[in-house]
């Protein structure tokens, strides 16, 4: 057996060699059969018949039974109908549909197979057609070839199911107890993905969990921090802990390409599409399409991909609910058109209870209950051209966009669930366009509304402020002081009553900020201040609220500007040059700002504090994600978090101290450092010396026996010195008549 080579090690000897090893496709390397040199894998596992299955060679396989039992004359019929009903949801291979025949009579015996292309047909050909009535007698029962078998292999007596021993595992929520009260973040670079603590106090980042190859695209923490899941071929997996990492389950869905929690993170949504083999499944012409629809950009293969949904119970790994077909089904509707798939599919109703889901449809809002995971009394909401919606983040309140058609405005609606009962509604006339924005209490709901001008050429913007918690819920309008200003970015205050707003048309825009509750009264918004010429184009709020960062992504090349609201003053200017990311912390003591690789240099992550200080910075290659571990909801009461507001002193004395102890061994650090440096610069001085006492002998030689080395005690001589460096001859040709 070959020696076990690490990562690290591969890694030296593919940069000594020059080989970048990003670029290897290390899917077209092939061992030989049977053999693995002595290299455990990670994923020997995937394929255990206990776990997840994944046989090859039968999936495309179907088993229809119920047939109408024909004589030999009446075969040919019976496999032209069948073949007619399984051709138009996939492509049948050819000799792929057999139907037995019993010897002794010569009949058909009631079934037969159909062998598709692909196991994706299949699912679709047993999805659509089983309890598909042939005739009054004739209803189908279709199953896959691999459940055939599954089936064999039930025994006859049943057993009882062996009871493994309880084994304890670590805690998941572990690094909430942290004594220095860090926060964690993931990143990945290359080929490898790592877990670290933000170690503020001592400016650098530490190591908690490595792992290369840990995803084979993206991860993402789970809404509350409580797990990290990673995407893979076979499926998706969730890992948690505080510092081992151990992987909790798995989740099989072949070629998933997006994954989504619930709030809760009791259900794991994921979501994979391919393009059908049978051209039949294009049922709609793309022509058409274009024609309807010119400003729509819909390619052949977008707009027909055959789309996966599965809902998992993520503690069970148990599919709680699937959903399937083409890609129009999925769509999300406008005007007269479909924009195709939006991710995520199905959007939660806010809390952690996790109650409901829903998305967007044609004409209708499909809202799921998760005890059943069924339509709410069994049917849609139907809203005519509805066009967007979205949940408030803590109760079960739908928000409903519905543009204009006809001689109908534009409306706004707010629809109470389970109920669906129609809590507000707004009509709005000349609208080109609605955003919706949620406060994350669910306190206010801000709708921003692009009109036409009268004329039609020209848009300008305005809000309509939903009090959702006041009686009746009032809405108030609000224009700019110019409200032809385009609108840049609008956010709300995280728990808060302001909002922010970058509009202009300058190359430097303005930013305003806005109150919907300031001094006694409560029920009117106000304007706190507006800041002139701001090189910003984003806004990213601290998660406590009052502090926010306004940003100058893209084009203002990572300008960001540390701002207090509740002082109106800009705290610190700072640069991270081609930024592409911000993100704060759960906490909002501290934000990461990030150059992933959409740019070719400087890759890499700088944390900074709440007020703008640096606190380090860290640069890696191919740099691709960092990701804040989340934290969840506070388990202290409204009036506790009052209380330890109002007396921060007293509980901030505790780690005041902890931070000079900190700045002290820092200054020690400092002081060991500097000593270092010293005492090795001594050392190379010393060794110096010593080399050139050694070398006197052979200095005293070259100076004809003199031994000072003072420069003044000799005499500087000027020699110049003649030397022939090429002698050329050339026989000139003499003449008589030049005599």
């Amino acid at each position: 057996m070959s020696d076990v080579v690490s990562m690290e090690e591969i890694r030296t000897i593919a940069d000594r060699v020059g080989v970048d090893i990003t670029q290897i496709d290390l899917d077209s390397i092939h061992l030989p059969p049977g053999e693995d040199f002595g290299i455990p894998s990670d994923d020997d596992d995937v394929m255990e018949e206990d776990s997840l299955e994944f046989d090859n060679g039968f999936g495309n396989i179907l088993v229809v039974d119920n047939l109408p039992v024909v004589p030999k004359e009446k075969f040919e019929k019976l496999e032209g109908v069948v073949r007619k009903i399984y051709s138009q949801l996939g492509v049948i291979k050819e000799g792929g549909l057999w139907m037995p025949v019993d010897k002794e009579t010569q009949k058909t015996v009631g079934y037969c197979f159909i062998e598709y292309n692909t196991p994706q047909e299949a699912d679709l050909s047993r999805e659509k057609t089983h309890g598909y009535k042939l005739d009054r007698s004739h209803i189908f029962a279709v199953n896959a070839f691999e459940d055939i078998e599954k089936f064999l292999k039930v025994p006859d007596e049943w057993a009882p199911p062996e009871i493994k021993p309880y084994v304890p595992r670590e805690n998941h929520q572990q690094w909430l107890t942290d004594e220095k009260a860090r926060d964690q973040y993931v990143v990945r670079a290359g080929t490898d993905t790592e877990v670290l603590w933000n170690d503020a106090r001592q400016m650098k980042p530490e190591l908690v969990y490595k792992r290369s190859f840990w995803t084979e695209s993206f991860v993402q923490w789970s809404p509350m921090g409580t797990y990290l899941a990673t995407v893979h071929r076979q499926g998706a997996a969730i890992w948690g802990g505080a510092t081992t990492f151990n992987r909790l389950e798995r989740y099989a869905h072949p070629h998933v390409k997006l994954i989504d929690f619930s709030p809760g993170e009791r259900y794991l949504v994921t979501y994979s599409s391919h393009e059908p083999s049978n051209p039949r499944d294009t049922h709609v012409s793309l022509s058409f399409i274009v024609l309807v629809y010119p400003a729509v950009a819909i390619s052949n293969t977008d707009f027909f991909q055959r789309v996966v949904l599965n809902i998992f119970d993520v503690r069970t790994g148990k599919v709680m609910r699937d959903f399937k077909g083409s890609a129009d089904e999925f769509a999300v509707g406008l005007i007269g058109g479909v924009t195709g798939v939006s991710w995520p599919v199905f959007r939660w109703s806010g809390g952690k209870e996790d109650k409901y889901f829903a998305r967007i449809g044609k004409n209708v809002i499909s809202v799921y209950e998760t005890e059943t995971f069924s339509l709410i009394e069994k049917k849609s909401i139907k809203v005519e051209n509805v066009m967007d919606f979205s949940w408030s983040p803590t109760d079960p309140i739908l928000s409903l966009f519905v543009p204009e058609c006809g001689n109908q405005p534009a409306r706004v609606s707010l629809v109470q669930i389970p109920s669906k009962e129609e809590l507000r509604q707004k009509n709005l006339f000349s609208v080109s366009d609605c955003k919706m924005y949620w406060q994350s209490n669910g306190d206010y709901l801000a709708v921003k509304v692009d009109r036409y001008t009268k004329t039609k050429k020209s848009t300008y913007t305005g809000f309509e402020l939903f009090r959702i918690k006041e009686r009746d819920i009032p809405i108030e309008v609000l224009e700019l002081d110019n409200k032809n200003d385009k609108i840049i970015a609008f956010a709300w205050e995280p728990k808060g009553h302001r909002f922010a707003v970058i509009h202009g048309d300058n190359p430097r825009p303005d930013v305003s900020f806005y109150s919907v509750r300031s001094g006694t009264n409560t029920g009117r918004v106000s304007k706190l201040t507006t800041l002139k010429g701001k090189q910003a184009n984003a806004l990213y709020w601290s998660p406590g609220g009052r502090f926010i960062i306004l940003a100058g992504m893209k084009g203002f090349n990572g300008q960001l500007e540390f701002f207090d609201v509740d002082e109106l003053d800009t705290m610190a200017s700072a640069e991270h040059f081609m930024a592409t990311d911000v993100e704060w912390d759960p906490t909002g003591r501290y934000v990461a700002t990030a150059v992933t690789s959409v740019h070719e240099m400087e890759n890499g992550f700088n944390i900074w504090s709440f007020n703008g200080k640096l606190l380090y910075r860290i640069l890696k290659d191919h740099f691709f994600q960092f990701l804040w571990r989340p934290r969840p909801p506070s388990f202290l009461s409204k009036e506790k978090e009052e209380e330890i507001a109002k007396n921060l002193k007293k509980y901030s004395k505790k780690y005041e101290a902890e931070d000079q102890d900190v700045s002290l061994q820092l200054s020690e650090q400092d002081r060991e450092k500097r000593k270092k440096l010293k005492e090795e610069w001594e050392a190379w001085v010393s060794e110096w010396k010593r080399l050139h006492e050694e070398e006197k002998m052979e200095r005293e030689k070259l100076c004809d026996g003199e031994a000072s080395d003072e420069e003044e005690e000799y005499e500087a001589k000027e020699v110049e010195v003649e030397e022939i460096i090429n002698v050329t001859e050339e026989v000139i040709p003499f003449e008589e008549n030049q005599q």
